[in-house]
């Protein structure tokens, strides 16, 4: 073989070897990148703002879950819902849980916050209380009830009444209804309008009152004694979730963190902490 060959030869050889090279690379890179969310996780820290109460316990669960695949979940407890969404938009936390579609759409169109929903979390169906009678019938004519008076949580109450027959809106009204845009109330039903907080407090003072799930329990509401009356659950507009920055979607403790809250521990803790009135919103 000629000097001309052998050089050939060789410079074949290294063409070989740096392809499979370049092969071998490219495997561990597309490797690298298919990495599982648990790695891709793995010691990040993020915080997320909840309400105080009942989700304390539930987001315990949640930051055991997380843990495990190596997500820390840091707490920030609120006591006003106008709070955690400009703690969001601000950057002071990473995401939040605390709220339904209606009531950040509206936020949207007031603050114009460029927040989206990550995943769903739980659902709570209203409901209708009374100490007076135990049958939304046996209401008199009259009879005096109390709804929450913010914008989102009114118009859910109403369409609870309505639904149970109890009056008629104008369908025009939408999901903001108020009761100005009652157009029939055969009872002649007296609409008290109360601070969240406080219409399920004054429950001895009213015939009935629709409180919201998270205030009934702060207010001593026993779902079985007390509730003369549920929100349907199907096609319910009202499902929570966990709310992140718009440019944050594709961030790569988004998905563990749907994850650590969508799961039979959490579920579990749903019942319990709510008595059976919390539903998983992500089945």
């Amino acid at each position: 073989m000629s000097l001309l060959d052998i050089a050939r030869v060789k410079t074949l050889i290294s063409r070989r070897t740096g392809m499979k090279m370049m092969l071998l690379s490219a495997v561990a890179m597309s490797v690298a990148f298919a990495a599982p969310l648990s790695v891709q996780a793995a010691d990040q820290s993020i915080k997320v703002g909840i309400m105080g109460g009942e989700d304390e316990d539930i987001w315990k669960v949640v930051a055991e879950q997380a843990a495990k695949e190596g997500l820390k979940i840091e707490t920030v407890i609120f006591n006003d819902y106008t709070q955690p969404n400009e703690a969001l938009e601000r950057k002071e936390i990473d995401a939040n849980a605390f709220q339904h579609e209606p009531y950040l759409n509206e936020q949207i169109k007031q603050q114009g916050y460029k927040i989206s929903v990550a995943g769903y979390t739980a659902l709570f169906p209203i409901g209708i209380y009374s100490r007076k009678v135990e049958k939304l019938e046996d209401l008199k004519d009259g009879a005096i009830v109390g709804v929450p008076n913010d914008p989102t949580n009114e118009g859910r109450a109403l369409r609870v009444l309505e639904s149970k027959g109890l009056i008629k809106l104008n369908p025009d009204a939408g999901i903001l209804a108020t009761p100005i845009d009652i157009v029939e109330n055969p009872k002649k039903l007296e609409i008290k309008e109360l601070d969240a907080g406080v219409v399920g407090l004054s429950i001895d003072d009213l015939d009935a009152a629709v409180v919201n799930n998270n205030w009934a329990a702060k207010s001593g509401l026993d779902p079985v004694k007390d509730a003369i009356g549920w929100e349907a659950k199907e096609n319910n507009p009202y499902r929570n979730f966990i709310a992140i920055r718009t440019g944050d979607k594709d961030a790569a403790w988004v998905k563990p963190l749907i994850a650590a809250f969508q799961n039979e521990p959490v579920k579990a803790e749903l019942d319990r902490a709510y008595k059976g009135t919390g539903i998983p919103a992500w089945e």
